[in-house]
């Protein structure tokens, strides 16, 4: 039987709002889709795109225990227990907060924020202090306006570890949500050129990401990479509001450093020096980034207080988030394909991360690499020139053939040999069914692209049609 997240009276409190009516089932959760509650969840109707409002009714009808609303909401027939506030929004926030200050003095949070790697870093987490204690994490990548509260308002009081993800496109949104989270430490996996349609440098990416030290409680430590060109930036802004910095990489003065790794198809084995020990572990998602915020792994956990040395062991089990790396092996007359799925999002940093990864591939087992890459969105007058940077990243990859969508990632295409180019079209769907004619047995594709470039459809029209 599931435990009771909260009471209906506590929850009420929490959210400053006021009770009508009484729960029939054990509150065990939040969502916002009135049509995937599980039993006993709470929904609460957020006005974003759709008025949640909507929805109260049928998410009564879907199991719902509860709905957090408006105050001048009207009740309908087959309505259930409601919490009443003056802005559902708020009153999430309100829960969240009530969550995290109920914590046990010895529970310890964990932040991380970054231009990529965020969700990876995330699930390390979770895989490692899962061994050592109750851990509770975000949902995908539930790090934005609303998503951070909703997983604090999800996180249980008995908790041991919590981790969260902390995102943003704009200045000024970290520092709300790192205030609500207040983590004892916070994880900057890496500065990158993203959402430069917001910034006018990456400089300024850095400053915005600086922001997550306004939430660090006193005696709070930041994890920054030591390799990153914006570390000294980010070490005196943490510096500036009396926290301390604990660095991870490659770095000679790296605090917690990798002193030897060797880079695997599948697999990467990894010595890293902490706290003066040596510490060998394997991290079972290949990828020379993976094993970078793996160091930062180890250097919250060790902040944290946790036993670093036992918990890293996890990630030799662990497997790629979805859309992150997730590896199918497909069936095709004569033989399989090795279909790699990083269709979640992309920004230069984590493309090439990506093409680097489909590099490691071995001839031997797949003869042809092929690279799917959609438009990388939200990066301003500089867009052109980091699509056709790329070109250097597939010939190190040794892609034999790109296939590609989007105005900008025609910069690319057009850069490359016709020998290499597989088809181009301004969206994803119209280079489906050239790639579906193309692949064969033998070959190891990569999609990658941002959200707003679909490129999730191509990941799964290439299951469907190489099913088994």
């Amino acid at each position: 039987m599931t435990d009771a997240l909260w009471t209906f009276d506590d929850l009420a409190a929490a959210a400053g709002g006021t009770a009508d009516g009484n729960p029939s089932k054990l509150i065990t959760g939040f969502s916002l889709d009135s049509r995937g509650l599980s039993l006993g969840e709470v929904f609460v109707a957020l006005k974003d795109q759709r008025d949640g409002h909507e929805f109260v009714t049928s998410a009564f009808a879907n199991s719902a225990a509860a709905a957090l609303v408006s105050r001048d909401y009207a009740r309908q027939s087959g309505d259930g227990a409601l919490i009443r506030v003056d802005d559902t929004l708020r009153g999430l926030e309100n829960i969240g907060r009530a969550a995290r200050a109920r914590l046990a003095p010895d529970a310890r949070v964990i932040a991380v924020t970054g231009s990529a790697g965020k969700t990876g870093t995330k699930e390390m987490l979770r895989s490692c202090l899962g061994r050592l204690g109750r851990t509770h994490a975000a949902d995908k990548s539930f790090n934005n306006h609303w998503g951070v509260p909703l997983t604090l308002a999800r996180m249980p009081a008995t908790t041991r570890y919590g981790v969260f993800e902390i995102g943003m496109n704009h200045p000024g949104e970290i520092t709300p949500l790192s205030q609500m989270v207040q983590p004892h430490v916070a994880i900057i996996t890496t500065v990158e050129a993203v959402h430069l349609e917001q910034f006018a440098s990456v400089a300024e990416i850095a400053e915005a990401k600086a922001e997550i030290f306004a939430g660090i409680v006193p005696g709070g430590v930041a994890v920054l990479n030591r390799d990153n060109p914006h570390y000294e930036l980010l070490a005196q802004r943490a510096g500036e509001r009396g926290v301390r910095v604990v660095s991870f990489g490659h770095h000679a003065e790296a605090d917690v450093r990798c002193v030897d790794v060797v880079l695997g198809a599948d697999m990467s084995k990894v010595t890293a020096r902490l706290a003066g020990r040596d510490i060998v572990y394997d991290v079972a998602v290949p990828g020379a980034h993976i094993v970078q915020n793996s160091l930062a792994v180890l250097a919250a956990m060790h902040e944290a207080g946790a036993d670093a040395g036992k918990a890293i062991a996890a990630l030799a089990e662990m497997q790629a988030p979805a859309g992150r790396g997730t590896r199918t092996q497909l069936a095709a007359p004569g033989g399989a394909i090795l279909l790699i799925d990083e269709s979640y999002n992309a920004n230069p940093a984590s493309m090439r991360a990506a093409l680097s990864v489909l590099g490691t591939v071995p001839r031997a087992q797949y003869s042809r690499r092929i690279a799917v890459l959609g438009d990388m969105l939200e990066l301003g007058v500089e867009a052109a020139a980091l699509h056709a940077g790329l070109k250097e990243a597939v010939d190190a990859a040794g892609a034999d053939l790109v296939f590609a969508c989007g105005p900008q990632m025609l910069h690319l295409f057009a850069a490359l040999p016709d020998g290499r180019q597989g088809a181009w079209a301004v969206q994803s769907s119209g280079i489906a069914d050239a790639l579906l004619d193309t692949v064969a047995a033998g070959d190891a594709v990569m999609i990658k692209g941002s959200n707003g470039s679909r490129m999730a459809p191509l990941v799964a029209a290439m299951k469907a049609k190489f099913a088994g």
